[in-house]
């Protein structure tokens, strides 16, 4: 079975522990989008992995995993992973491929990334890991990009670096008072990289449609979530790919009639990082006791998460630009001891009711949650292995999301470990 698995959300939804589990079930794991601005934390055999590039899928002996040609690859990040792995005793070798059409992120895009947020005006600002991923999707669609097949000819690569610097060194020098980068010594850095990074390029569309043919089992790694993607999120307020179902396709180069399956990923409250409204966001006593019942800092920043109550309206716009096939909830055991839970069923914007997500900027940013409140519960869950064991206020909750969503819950996680994930 060929699966995606999405972030339903503003993305931190738990990934990271659903495809640990589901890659046990499947044979091959692709990370299609993104670069190292997301970051997935998997508990694995009682240590923690935080996994920025590589799919986390790799934890598991065996298992062949992709980094598809939607990707950015920053090669340092990258090595820096693989070998942090191998100090934990995880070999990557001949079961990591990166797609020979991924395109390369350079000093220059970092830098330009941490320039151009310094100078934008507070109201302006993205919030953006400074990681360099928006500049090296910009190249990529002004068709300036290199990318890593580039890398086997070191004189055409040394043509077009130079010619693509010369081109950066103009903007950084007339826009950012910047003295400019020098062209051989980031020619000079690359090159120690090429041998190593060729040696896992792969045409991984190929692969991947011969392992579809020979029945195999693909697991789909998205990056993010739905309301950050550039073309159906919050926008401006959104990372630079498509971190929807749509990007799963384009971003691995596989036909979307061998999909099987789309699972989306929600948390049972709402976070973001970063800039943008939020409409349910908590008081701030709430905000604070739910960080830190809930472990809410970014896996990449380190940034406290913004916590809200259940959007409905979000998360009902992803089931339906994703396709979501059912639900897999995070956190529930984060609830656990509220007297009232409350869900945004619709917003309030300038005096009219909208049952749907506002994709304008000036009306999302004046929406205001309609609440439907529920009693909570006392109870803790952790310890929970069974649906008939659950508090009736508990079961309520996720049938009325449910009913909300119109997609079924079919996986709810009271916990950081394995065994504290309930498959209904």
């Amino acid at each position: 079975m060929n699966r995606i698995l999405i972030g339903a959300q503003w993305g931190d939804e738990g990934k990271g522990k659903i495809i640990d589990l589901l890659a046990q079930k499947s044979d091959v794991i692709v990370r299609f989008q993104g670069g190292n601005n997301a970051g997935h934390t998997v508990k694995f055999d009682e240590e923690t992995f935080i996994l920025h590039l590589i799919p986390s899928g790799i934890l598991h002996p065996g298992k062949v995993c992709v980094i598809g040609n939607g990707v950015v690859l920053d090669p340092k990040a990258f090595f820096e992973e693989v070998d942090m792995l191998a100090s934990k005793g995880v070999s990557v070798k001949g079961r990591l491929f990166i797609s020979e059409q991924a395109h390369l992120l350079f000093p220059y895009h970092r830098l330009m990334d941490g320039l151009k947020e310094e100078s934008a005006k507070q109201k302006g600002k993205i919030g953006t890991t400074k990681r360099g991923i928006g500049p090296c999707y910009a190249d990529k669609v002004a068709r300036t990009g290199i990318r890593v097949c580039d890398l086997k000819d070191l004189r055409f690569f040394k043509e077009r670096l130079g010619a693509v610097i010369a081109e950066k060194n103009e903007v950084l020098k007339k826009i950012y008072g910047h003295p400019g980068l020098s062209v051989k010594k980031i020619f000079e850095e690359f090159k120690t990289y090429r041998r190593r990074l060729l040696s896992f390029s792969k045409d991984t569309s190929l692969f991947l449609h011969e392992a579809a043919r020979k029945k195999k089992d693909i697991l789909f790694e998205g990056a993010q979530g739905t309301m950050l993607d550039v073309d159906h999120g919050t926008y401006p307020y959104v990372t630079s790919s498509n971190a929807s179902v749509g990007g799963a396709i384009s971003g691995s180069g596989l036909s979307p009639t061998l999909i099987d399956k789309v699972i989306g990923v929600v948390k049972a409250y709402t976070t973001r990082v970063g800039e943008g409204p939020l409409p349910t966001q908590f008081s701030p006593k709430l905000m604070k006791y739910i960080q830190t019942k809930g472990e809410e800092f970014g896996a990449t920043t380190g940034r406290p998460r913004r916590c809200g109550w259940f959007d409905a309206v979000v998360t009902r716009h992803s089931v339906r630009i994703n396709g979501i096939n059912e639900i897999a909830m995070m956190k529930l055991d984060v609830l656990s001891g509220l007297q009232e839970i409350k869900i945004a069923t619709s917003y309030r914007v300038g005096g009219k009711t909208m049952r749907t997500y506002p994709h304008a900027t000036s009306e999302f940013e004046r929406a205001r949650p309609v609440y439907e409140t529920m009693k909570g519960w006392q109870e803790d869950l952790s310890q929970i292995r069974r649906w008939k064991d659950f508090p009736p206020n508990t079961k309520k909750y996720i049938r009325r999301l449910e009913t909300l969503l119109e997609a079924p819950v079919k996986i709810v996680s009271v916990g950081s470990k394995r065994a504290q994930t309930l498959f209904l």
